[in-house]
């Protein structure tokens, strides 16, 4: 052992350039590796926590067979819940978490606490699995008492016992203004439950009880998700086909009158829904098998050239360090110690780099490449990940020093003191073989990272048909939204806000909104509908094209007025003065993106509710003149709204932020592929580095024989260049066509897309070109300026 030790640090004395990026080449593909394990674990591994997690399943509704939609109505839900007997248990819920204002009474003050909330049927904690740490995991089949998680109950009451003790809801906003709101009012503590995982559809939030009443009997308003436990996973095969006998038998289909198609229904297992993009109305996070596959696949491919370079690093040597070997052969050593020990130093170097990658991974847990994953980043979240980690450095240690171990072994004592060795053509092409594979998953890496960063600016950026500069934006609350008149004249006393107008929803902020399906000419129409101020097209300038904007005598009327977008036009065929249950369609608008970029323009309305219309705005869109400052307007914005409600915490912001969240997921996947392939470059240029090592010792001779025939530096470089440019020219032609179809696949998920641009491919080719050059040329500059007195007598 103490011979292997001390070869480890002479090799780190005479090659400490080639030893460091060899140990740093390994220990960020080691570091890369567990980071995106984490990544892969954390999305495997969704909602598998749960003991029934493969007998519970959500009910999705499908229109025509065709279109899936994660929300059905509360009737439907009791009749599929009661129907058969392999139904264990059964539950319905809001399908959002809405942020709800509360207070505690603490004696001395009141403290507040903004916490997510979801509505919930009291059998809910029958279907999911919650440990309980104190309290009923039955309490919310009690009136008044909520479900908390552990960490909210440390939040408020410390060490103290929280069950028993009442929070207050003050003012609660659900997703869908009037729909599964917190209703305000004291409620008691029955139970807390301890932290879920990160990795659940589930949120640690606060669980309220459903009320028993709301929609029982209205087949019309699919706005809930269903959940069902079943016996075993095996009833779900024919769970569907047999519900759908029985809804024709009981003609189920009467209490769906305005719904003239075949309606069918589909089971997802609860591990599944975190992968279920195909379903609309769906508000748990999501993520892509396609995206976890590519993912393991980066990790591995780059622990592989890290690999590669590891055995290249090592056989680079050989020049350098195979006399000092024969000479030990010489004095006696055996090959099996000269290769055991050769071997061990290469499991040393492999074991440092995996220490060394650890430090780093820890490090990025506390940066901001921690933002860029769901997963948890600490390290002891992941114990076997580490351990697997360590047996993959033990394992690349064996497995790259295997073969430089038995090849600098492998030459005559005798031939090597004389100089009279080299590498075989048939390894020579083997290790550009190696290095060609590192170039194209380089430029692979970096064209995909090109053009996801294209993709983001493009949604970012693009025209959304109205004005989304110079606007600020808030939500609502009651006391705001009472003195509304109050609230607008006094943001105007600040000169360089130009106007306020108000909305149920955040323009641009989700993928689908509220859909209503109406009659129109004796037809049912579907579309997406967004309640506004009369004053919000003139706002946020959305040019009427035909008919007139809305006015404010619209409001005044008892059924309110409609605008729709060109898409519901052509597609229902619908005119200026038609009606829809009493109200007037006045205009139209263009196919403005009030939705994402992932889907396609819908048939949309705006709508100005009319006196018989419940239900209020969550939101005011604050237009700022363009020559005003933004922040002081914020800061006006701000003050404003704590004068008139001055416990709350308002989410006041940029409509531009609005845009950044809604891609947030999309960006990060951008970030963490670009430093993948940031990561996978460096990887491949220590690669090029080593194989440049080893050709200038071979080639030393040569070298110094074309010097002394009156060959010129520059000549020499060029010499040592046109090699590899003749791999990356290769490479690129096999990497440009994989990285266009992995392209085209991954643009298929948005409905708008960037166009793929020529200039990506030049560009990243322009790339790796330069960077490889440069280190070709640093690297020969030496040998290339050296004596030929001195390169023809070492060798």
């Amino acid at each position: 052992m103490k011979t292997i030790i001390r070869n480890f640090i002479s090799v780190l004395r005479r090659f400490k350039m080639a030893t460091i990026l060899n140990i740093l080449g390994l220990s960020v593909a080691f570091a890369a590796f567990m980071v995106i394990m984490m990544q892969v674990d954390y999305d495997k591994n969704f909602d598998t926590f749960h003991k029934n997690a493969d007998n519970i399943y959500r009910v999705e509704f499908q229109w025509d067979k065709e279109s899936t939609q994660a929300v059905l109505s509360r009737p439907m839900a009791n009749v599929f819940m009661n129907f058969s007997p392999h139904i264990v248990a059964g539950a319905v819920t809001s399908p959002f978490y809405n942020e709800t204002f509360y207070s505690v009474d603490k004696g001395v003050e009141k403290s507040t606490y903004m916490e997510p909330t979801m509505i919930v049927d009291p059998s809910f904690t029958d279907v999911f699995d919650f440990d309980i740490l104190d309290g009923s995991v039955d309490a919310l089949k009690e009136p008044g008492k909520v479900l908390v998680p552990e960490s909210l109950a440390r939040k408020i009451f410390g060490e103290e016992s929280a069950v028993g003790k009442q929070i207050t809801a003050k003012e609660s906003k659900g997703l869908l203004v009037g729909f599964f709101t917190t209703p305000e009012g004291n409620y008691t503590i029955g139970g807390i439950y301890k932290d879920l995982p990160l990795n659940s559809i589930i949120r640690n939030a606060i669980f309220l009880k459903m009320d028993e009443k709301a929609d029982l009997h209205n087949w019309g308003n699919s706005s809930y998700n269903f959940y069902v436990r079943l016996d075993h996973p095996e009833s779900a095969k024919d769970l569907v086909s047999d519900f759908l006998v029985y809804y024709k038998k009981n003609e189920l289909g009467k209490n769906m009158s305005w719904y003239s198609g075949e309606p069918n229904f589909r089971l997802t297992r609860l591990p599944d829904v975190h992968y279920a993009t195909d379903v609309t109305f769906d508000m748990t996070p999501k993520s892509s098998r396609q995206t976890v596959l590519v993912l393991i696949a980066i990790s591995l491919v780059i622990l592989i050239i890290a690999g590669i370079n590891f055995t290249n690093f090592s056989t680079a040597l050989t020049p350098m360090r195979v006399k000092s070997i024969n000479t030990q052969k010489v004095l006696g050593s055996s090959d099996g110690v000269l290769r055991f020990s050769l071997l061990m130093e290469a499991v040393c170097i492999s074991t440092v780099a995996y220490l060394l990658a650890l430090w780093m991974v820890h490090m990025a847990g506390n940066s901001t490449i921690a933002k860029l994953v769901d997963a948890d980043m600490s390290l002891f979240a992941h114990p076997l990940l580490l351990s697997a980690t360590a047996l993959i450095a033990l394992l690349t240690g064996l497995l790259a020093g295997l073969y430089p171990s038995y090849y600098m072994t492998s030459f005559s004592p005798a031939l090597v003191l004389k100089g009279s060795f080299g590498l075989s053509p048939a390894g020579r092409r083997l290790r550009n073989v190696l290095i060609c594979i590192q170039f194209i998953v380089s430029f692979t890496l970096i064209i995909g990272s090109m053009f996801m960063s294209l993709q983001n600016r493009f949604m970012q950026n693009s025209s959304l048909g109205y004005d989304k500069d110079q606007i600020i934006v808030t939500n609502l609350t009651a006391p705001v939204l009472k003195s509304s008149d109050a609230f607008r004249s006094s943001l105007k006393t600040f000169s360089g806000i130009e106007d306020v107008t108000y909305g149920e929803f955040m323009l641009s902020s989700q993928d689908q909104y509220m859909e209503w399906g109406r009659e129109l000419k004796g037809e049912n129409i579907q579309f997406q509908c967004m309640p506004i101020d009369p004053s919000f097209l003139k706002v946020m300038n959305i040019p009427v094209t035909e008919g007139r904007d809305f006015r404010e005598e619209d409001a005044l009327t008892a059924e309110g007025a409609y605008i729709f977008n060109e898409r519901a036009r052509n597609l229902y065929d619908i005119s200026l003065g038609d009606k829809i249950d009493g109200a007037n369609i006045v205009g139209f608008i263009p196919d403005i993106k009030f939705a994402s970029f992932r889907t396609e323009v819908t048939p949309m309305a705006f709508y100005v509710r009319g006196k018989g219309y419940g239900g209020g705005a969550d939101y005011a869109y604050i237009k700022v003149k363009g020559d005003s400052n933004l922040q002081a307007a914020m800061a006006h914005v701000k003050s404003v709204l704590n004068e008139i409600h001055p416990d709350y915490p308002f989410n006041v912001k940029f409509f531009d932020q609005v845009l950044n969240t809604l891609y947030e997921k999309e960006e990060n996947l951008s970030s963490l592929i670009t430093l993948f392939s940031l990561i996978a470059v460096f990887i491949s240029m220590v690669g090029v580095f080593g194989l440049v090592v080893f050709d200038s010792q071979y080639r030393k001779k040569k070298i110094g024989i074309r010097k002394i025939m009156g060959s010129t530096t520059s000549e020499i470089l060029i010499m040592f260049n046109k090699t590899y440019i003749y791999i990356l020219c290769i490479c690129f032609a096999l990497a440009a066509p994989v990285a266009y179809y992995a392209i085209h696949k991954w643009l298929e998920n948005f409905a708008l897309k960037t166009p793929v641009y020529w200039w990506v491919f030049m560009l990243a080719f322009l790339l790796v070109f330069c960077l490889t050059i440069l280190t070709v040329t640093f690297q020969n500059w030496r040998v290339a300026n050296e004596n030929p007195v001195y390169s023809i007598k070492d060798n």
